[in-house]
């Protein structure tokens, strides 16, 4: 291998994105009360991760939260959802253990009402 070859073969691992994905916790997102989500979430350590598949079918006010077991946490919102597609990374509050929750959420606050859950394994 020459120089110009390794150094483009270092390059093009070097650089991958923090929310890539394969760190953490895995979900697949389903929608709920008549919402349409798809794609992948990860926990990672204190990291919420949306993967780049992620779509959802847009909603007033959603929030990036967590739950557990089918109940969502309020202290856990990590704020709004940045974008309805693609990748995007949160971080959870202060204080919180995210290695005790095993769902992450779409929460709409305007209506006190969940939107999407991804199941974490």
């Amino acid at each position: 291998m020459d120089r110009r070859s390794f150094i483009t073969a270092l390059l093009s691992t070097a650089a991958l994105p923090a929310f890539a994905g394969g760190h953490g916790r895995l979900g697949t997102w389903g929608g709920i009360n008549g919402h349409t989500v798809t794609g992948i979430a990860e926990i990672a350590g204190s990291e919420i991760n949306l993967l780049d598949d992620f779509v959802f079918d847009g909603a007033p006010d959603p929030k990036v939260a967590l739950g557990k077991d089918g109940v969502y946490d309020p202290a856990t919102i990590m704020g709004p959802l940045a974008s309805d597609t693609g990748a995007s990374q949160y971080m959870a509050p202060e204080g919180i253990d995210t290695s005790a929750y095993n769902e992450v959420w779409i929460w709409c606050e305007e209506f006190n009402v969940g939107l999407a859950v991804a199941p974490i394994t």
